[in-house]
């Protein structure tokens, strides 16, 4: 597929995504998304990839979703569109390597609900956030009205989603919506050097760790631990394990890196 609107580059083990419509604040059309799902399966398929910063062109992350091309849409249009970004932003949380969104400006709408879609956000300064759908007479979409009360708590979800008011960086970091916020020209490094972190370890271990909490928190404590043994006895099929725990045992501390993804 030749990609118009995304920009998809490799950093050794890193895959950098780029949302890349700076004319129109990156917002989120049907093209956009639908690239979006080709390059999860681009990212899906390198094995070399082990971690994914995510981030937008020019002043703005995502400032939502399209709504040049909302604005004309009936019922049945509405809900493909909402379907559609549902299903790309699940295949992204759901993605076995870890996703970091470097949030560089406008993180609203659609745009708040690709952010809370990944494992770890990064905000800039600059990063403002909100959910200002019911001002345009239409509710989240793609996400927002269940990932957010996940994230920051019901109470705060529905203050946001229910007034549609835009925050700072600080006030996202307050309520816990983003993990840390960098000067704006320190946040693509920044993203990339905890992206690196990441990579750095065990690849099967990283990957099980997220399916397990992401699986856990769609079901009850008992069933979540009773899964968490199960992959935590699967580790002990790798040699990761084996390698990691012979070097901690030999130089007596632990040493990130060379893991060899088997």
């Amino acid at each position: 597929m030749e990609l118009k609107n995304i920009i998809l580059e490799k950093e050794g083990k890193i895959a950098l995504v780029t949302i890349n419509r700076p004319k129109a604040l990156n917002a989120l059309n049907s093209e956009t998304l639908t690239e979006l799902d080709y390059v999860i399966d681009e990212i899906e398929k390198d094995d070399e990839v082990l971690a994914v910063v995510l981030t937008g062109a020019g002043k703005s992350f995502v400032a939502g979703a399209d709504i040049s091309e909302m604005k004309d849409k009936n019922v049945i249009e509405g809900r493909k569109f909402g379907i559609l970004g549902n299903k790309v932003f699940r295949r992204l949380e759901n993605l076995e390597k870890p996703v970091i969104a470097a949030l560089n400006g406008f993180t609203l709408g659609g745009g708040n609900e690709l952010a809370l879609s990944a494992d770890i956000r990064l905000a800039s300064t600059k990063a403002k956030f909100g959910q200002p759908e019911v001002s345009l007479g239409i509710t989240p979409g793609f996400g927002g009205t269940q990932r957010l009360s996940r994230v920051i708590g019901v109470g705060a979800a529905k203050e946001l989603i229910f007034t549609g008011k835009i925050i700072n960086a600080d006030e996202a970091y307050r309520l816990g919506l983003v993990n840390k916020v960098v000067e704006p020209e320190a946040l693509l490094e920044e993203a990339k050097t905890l992206a690196n972190t990441i990579a750095n370890n065990a690849p099967i271990a990283v990957k099980l760790s997220k399916v397990a909490i992401n699986k856990g928190l769609q079901t009850d404590i008992d069933t979540a631990l009773s899964f968490e043994s199960e992959v935590f006895g699967a580790t002990f099929s790798t040699e990761d394990q084996k390698e990691g725990m012979n070097t901690f045992l030999n130089d007596k501390k632990y040493l990130t890196g060379n893991f060899k993804n088997k």
